[in-house]
């Protein structure tokens, strides 16, 4: 991509934040990022079994992962986070496939949320029990397989009854280690919050093989996890651990405040959910992740005396002064083949607002 291309990129991306999001301006940036001139014409027969190859998945998670990373350097949480670890008594079903074990865990989230307070960071601790050696296979003259792919998935109740499932993190678990493993659910419980379902929020933990393979799927049917089943004796049910901050002494700076008038108040990030699955052309089209939090900027200026400001300049405006990339699974289309990529659109979410001078 060249250099004036990639300009053009960043600058409709910058628009796309500072003012109201459109349906029909947001697939046009969407559009230019990926070279496309229109959204794949996607048939019923491309969306059908659906499997998101193990390859696509990792660069996805790692993709996530990264930008994970550098937003959470941006404010020094160091002793200002607050734990607030819980779990319910539910029970949660264990099922069991050829290649894939399944666990549903369900989590009551009303009042767990201190008011005036932001989730920053949201974990989910499974507690991995000691292996039982007669749940392995016979060995074989395989390749020795010593770890099994964990992924959790956020569980979407559908208006039809069906349910779909995002996934939000993955990682690979020592079949023969013991004790806690923690995974990144900050998306899932994001997400929850937008909707404000008067609902627990389900989740689902997957264990597959860590390659293609049968031995693979049948030594990963030997890891387990303590269940949210009042039968299950074992210590160390399934926790949601929710790290939240303070707003009334730690508020973000530069975030806006929920009572803050748009408009009148000082330059500042707003918050602005974005959920492709409301969107008609992409609810299909962009399989992960469900919607993002993009904020925009928001707020008013102070100016400077008209005796100093320079010649030619107009007046100061709140802007985007920093953003970040998206992380996105899609569908694309080659020929009759329907194939499944991952990619990151850059300067989709809004990390800086600053007052800047037009022109």
């Amino acid at each position: 991509m060249d250099l004036s291309c990639a300009w053009m990129l960043c600058v409709l991306c910058l628009v796309l934040t500072v003012q109201a999001f459109t349906q029909e301006g947001f697939k046009e940036v969407v559009l230019k990022q990926l070279g496309l001139s229109e959204v794949p014409k996607l048939h019923e027969r491309d969306l059908v079994d659906l499997v998101i190859p193990d390859h696509v998945k990792n660069k996805y998670v790692s993709m996530l992962k990264r930008q994970r990373v550098k937003r959470r350097a941006l404010p020094s949480l160091a002793g200002i986070l607050r734990g607030i670890p819980g779990h319910t008594g539910m029970t949660g079903e264990v099922l069991y496939s050829d290649t894939t074990t399944r666990q549903k865990l369900m989590f009551d989230m009303e009042g767990r949320i201190p008011k005036n307070s932001e989730v920053t960071m949201a974990e989910l601790k499974l507690f991995k029990k000691p292996l039982d050696r007669t749940n392995l296979p016979a060995k074989q003259s395989h390749r020795p397989v010593s770890n099994a792919r964990v992924s959790v998935y956020l569980v979407q109740r559908q208006h039809d009854g069906t349910n779909r499932t995002s996934l939000i993190d993955s990682r690979l678990v020592p079949i023969r280690e013991s004790g806690w493993k923690s995974f990144d659910v900050t998306q899932a419980v994001h997400y929850w919050l937008r909707n404000k379902r008067q609902e627990p929020m389900f989740l689902e933990v997957w264990i597959e093989g860590e390659r293609v393979g049968s031995y693979a799927s049948e030594m990963a049917k030997a890891v387990r996890f303590t269940s949210q089943d009042p039968k299950d004796k074992a210590l160390g049910k399934p926790e949601l651990v929710l790290y939240t901050l303070n707003l009334d002494d730690y508020g973000s700076p530069g975030d806006c405040r929920e009572e803050a008038v748009i408009g009148k108040s000082t330059c500042c990030r707003q918050k602005h959910y974005i959920s492709f699955r409301e969107l008609p052309w992409a609810q299909h089209w962009i399989l992960e992740p469900a919607g993002f939090q993009a904020y925009r900027c928001s707020g008013s200026c102070l100016q400077p005396p008209r005796a100093l400001r320079r010649l030619g300049s107009g007046p100061r405006s709140c802007a985007v002064a920093g953003s970040s990339a998206l992380p996105v699974i899609y569908l694309v289309k080659r020929g009759n083949r329907t194939e499944i990529e991952a990619a990151e659109f850059p300067n989709m979410i809004v990390e800086r607002c600053s007052c800047v001078t037009d022109g």
